[in-house]
């Protein structure tokens, strides 16, 4: 049952991310004032809608994403602005359908409401916008995740002490016949004391990972003073030597063991709220990774293929589609784990797809957004340097010459989402157990 919740809530938070997505374009366009005469969520045959100004608002039968409809997207053809007409090459017919197409949607009170007819620096604003609210969203979600929640981390207050020393290597944590007793316990500490300053030095509730690097790399007798029940105690082991566990620069064991001094204290675990830097390095790590996942996503390709159709085990670090991201969104809200750990996660993902619709939405090709923001950039050069060399306008990209591109675009982007859809029902990426 809270598989299927989880599925529900998190392709509503797609949805909703999607949504948002195009409410940047429809705000933007509006304010420079564009015509829209549809804003719509999903794909197909329209399931609900209203009517409000001059827009239509509604929802469609695919909820597979959504869009906008602003008038005037393509400009007249450049022979057109100049009162005479030449059009040659092998798709100039698919050219003029989608050029007449758009003029024909464009009634006559409207002609200075179209798209094309805005400063460059409008159109890359308004296209600019959706992405830009997707990457809002994300930084509100990873806010709350960090800020609001926290995450894991140890603390300076000890859980328990561990009675005697065992190998690194050991499979169990029971104590073997005749090993040797902790440096914590034979000092007298108990659970509950928080380290307060070790040699002197003081660490504060949150500085387990310095702290823990401190013991490390101390030798003999040291002083440790804890707080126990409001009183302050002064502790003074003597560290020993041994084999201990690597660690990163998370605090987290890599596998390697190194010799370090051992004290033999666990700490309490438990969430730590970050702080706004926090959630930058987040958002710098996510499109970081992001960027390089999409970067790589024509060579998984074969790997996705081999496991829809030739039963290969599916790549857990591979690109999923909007159900499979939905099914394990199912899956973190059906874990044994508190309801904080289970809140977390599901915002970290819903966060990451929004990074994602950001990144993939700003590629340089139609039907993208970035398909239009790169023709306005260019057109905007081309201006700037028509004027410095005294030179008339030349006039606005002609984007209708791409549609061919675009068509190609769109034709592999509905395989792959096609392909995608498959691989996550027959064969999903699922949490590990």
């Amino acid at each position: 049952m809270m598989t299927v919740l989880g599925i529900v809530l998190f392709f509503l938070g797609i949805l909703f991310s999607v949504f948002w997505h195009e409410l940047g374009h429809f705000t933007t366009a509006r304010w420079f004032g564009i015509k829209v005469p549809e804003f719509f969520v999903g794909f197909g045959k329209t399931v609900w809608s209203r009517k409000r100004g001059d827009t239509e608002f509604g929802l469609k039968a695919i909820p597979l994403g959504g869009y906008i409809r602003m008038i005037g997207m393509i400009p007249p053809a450049k022979g057109e602005l100049l009162g005479s007409s030449r059009r040659t090459g092998p798709f100039q017919g698919l050219i003029d359908d989608v050029r007449k197409q758009s003029a024909d949607e464009v009634a006559p009170e409207d002609a200075d409401r179209q798209f094309w007819m805005r400063a460059p620096w409008k159109r890359v604003i308004v296209m600019f916008a959706g992405p830009f609210m997707n990457l809002v969203l994300a930084v509100v979600l990873f806010g709350i995740q960090l800020m609001g929640i926290g995450v894991i981390a140890a603390s300076t207050t000890v859980s328990a002490v561990s009675a005697c020393v065992v190998p690194a290597t050991a499979t169990t944590l029971a104590c073997p016949p005749g090993a040797p007793a902790t440096p914590a316990a034979r000092a007298g500490f108990r659970a509950g004391d928080r380290i307060v300053a070790f040699q002197g030095v003081p660490y504060g509730p949150d500085d387990w990972d310095k702290l823990q690097g401190a013991i490390r790399g101390a030798t003999g007798t040291v002083t440790v003073t804890v707080d126990r029940g409001g009183q302050q105690l002064q502790l003074t082991p003597t560290l020993i030597t041994t084999e201990l566990p690597a660690l990163d620069a998370n605090g987290d064991g890599t596998g390697a063991l190194v010799h370090a001094s051992f004290l033999g204290l666990s700490p309490v675990e438990g969430y730590q709220r970050q702080s706004v830097g926090a959630v930058v390095d987040q958002i710098g790590n996510v499109v970081g990774r992001t960027g390089q996942a999409i970067i790589q996503l024509p060579q998984r390709v074969p790997a996705l293929f081999g496991s829809v159709f030739l039963g290969e085990k599916r790549d857990v670090n591979g690109p999923v589609g909007i159900v499979g991201a939905s099914r394990i969104g199912g899956e973190v809200l059906a874990l044994d784990a508190p309801p904080a750990a289970e809140l977390s996660v599901f915002l970290q993902l819903l966060a990451a797809v929004n990074i994602s619709l950001f990144l993939f939405n700003l590629l340089p090709i139609p039907p993208l957004d970035g398909g239009q923001i790169f023709p306005a950039l260019w057109e905007a050069a081309r201006r700037r340097v028509a004027r410095l060399r005294g030179r008339p306008d030349p006039g606005p990209v002609d984007v209708a010459k791409l549609m061919p591109v675009s068509y190609v675009v769109a034709i592999v982007f509905i395989a792959w989402s096609g392909l995608l859809f498959v691989a996550d029902i027959i064969n999903p990426v699922t949490l590990p157990s």
